[in-house]
């Protein structure tokens, strides 16, 4: 396989250009799953019927069971990381329900995230292209994020269908978040906001829902200039060298704050995980919803314009690596007019899981289509989503079925019941 740098071939005095650019691609940073990692697993099965792709393939190589024996293999150089290997990581969702049934608390999450970065430099040129212009460029990019958004928004008629259904329709949304939002009556204290990438470019309705909520319960809300890119999606498709320098610039930027609420569970999750990446990391990361049922709402629940009947979606990463599942359930039930319904197997992945409906379209699809069904089959005027990723991914599925069914952030139905 062909493995050199990118750019190897430029012609002399011929470079890359553009703001935030690493040099450096962000897999080239020698992780691999640790033997104290591997040895955790005892291979005792429970997180077969768990995992989404065993569920619905059958195979052992799909399971995490599977992925575990597969990476021992090359740990113990009995195997290559070759192209069977690549497939046996890639169509793995890292929704981590298998940790969430281990008795061992085997780190599955963090495993598949070494061992992909094992397999990215085996990747065709065109592919380490490609992944290292939108993971390592465009992402951590503020500017480059709004002209990549933009740019998708603007091409959407043209996309394939399957890309064009993910594309959120509307422009991307330009400039920033107010810097500081003052607390309305009595203040109970500040709270430093994760405005995200792809969340403010084409979520910024929820960012400023978000802070809407905040300020009303009394929390001053400072959005760091200093922020980027969490490094969640990096870190999921192997660009750990990536990820530690975004997850480096996050902790200098919300140093010093005694709470960091974040409304992408994706990126809540990642950021909690900060400290396993680099030392003296930790921060006081919190998900909106979460920070909002452990604070108190001030003053009563609020209420609906007219009764709603709402579907609370599970993003995984909320679910699985946070434990967030009645805090969201327990603010929204508490709203007049608000009638809450669980989807049938709610707790099972939507197959958005970052670029993995991009880049496994037929098991993201197969997936989508169950999550879609199941919304439906409750009646739900509207489905309540924490999480950018679930939210495209819902909005493709429902919209494949003809449903009319409206996709939000629960932080926006608390706003729009004044809570």
């Amino acid at each position: 396989m062909d493995t050199k740098p990118l750019g190897a071939d430029l012609p002399e005095g011929v470079r890359f250009i553009g703001p935030e650019v690493d040099w450096e691609p962000g897999w080239a940073t020698g992780d691999a799953p640790s033997t104290a990692d591997l040895n955790a697993c005892v291979a005792c099965g429970l997180c077969l019927p768990h995992c989404p792709t065993y569920r619905l393939t059958g195979e052992e190589s799909a399971s995490p069971r599977g992925r575990i024996t597969a990476m021992r293999a090359v740990h113990e150089g009995r195997a290559a990381t070759d192209e069977t290997f690549t497939r046996f990581m890639d169509l793995c969702l890292v929704c981590r329900a298998c940790e969430d049934v281990c008795p061992s608390h085997v780190p599955f999450g963090r495993m598949m995230e070494a061992a992909r970065t094992q397999i990215e430099p085996l990747r065709s040129r065109r592919v380490r292209f490609v992944r290292w212009l939108g993971l390592d460029v465009v992402l951590p990019s503020r500017r480059l994020t709004f002209v990549a958004a933009f740019l998708a928004s603007l091409a959407r008629p043209l996309l394939p269908s399957r890309i064009r259904a993910l594309v959120p329709k509307g422009r991307a949304a330009h400039g920033r978040l107010p810097e500081t939002t003052e607390p309305i009556g009595d203040t109970r204290g500040t709270v430093a906001f994760l405005a995200g990438c792809v969340q403010d470019r084409w979520f910024r309705e929820v960012n400023l829902a978000t802070i809407r909520v905040l300020a009303r319960n009394g929390w001053r809300v400072i959005v760091p200039r200093g922020q980027t890119c969490c490094g969640a999606l990096q870190a999921h498709n192997g660009h750990l060298g990536t990820a530690r320098k975004l997850a480096r610039k996050n902790a200098s930027a919300f140093a010093s704050m005694d709470h960091v609420v974040v409304n992408a569970a994706g990126c809540g999750a990642h950021m909690q995980a900060y400290g396993g990446l680099l030392e003296r990391a930790d921060l006081p990361v919190r998900d909106v919803m979460e920070f909002l049922h452990e604070t108190g709402i001030v003053g009563d629940a609020g209420a609906l314009p007219e009764l709603t009947r709402v579907a609370y979606h599970d993003a995984c990463h909320a679910l699985r690596a946070q434990g967030i599942h009645d805090q969201p359930r327990e603010l929204l039930g508490a709203i007049a007019n608000l009638e809450l319904v669980e989807i049938p197997n709610g707790d099972r992945c939507c197959g958005a899981a970052g670029i993995y409906n991009v880049t496994e379209p037929e098991m993201s699809g197969r997936l989508m289509r169950e999550k879609a069904e199941a919304v439906v089959s409750t009646g739900a005027a509207v489905v309540a989503s924490g999480n950018p990723g679930c939210t495209m991914q819902l909005l493709a599925g429902l919209r494949e079925l003809g449903a009319d069914v409206r996709v939000v952030h629960p932080v926006e139905l608390l706003d729009a019941a004044r809570v």
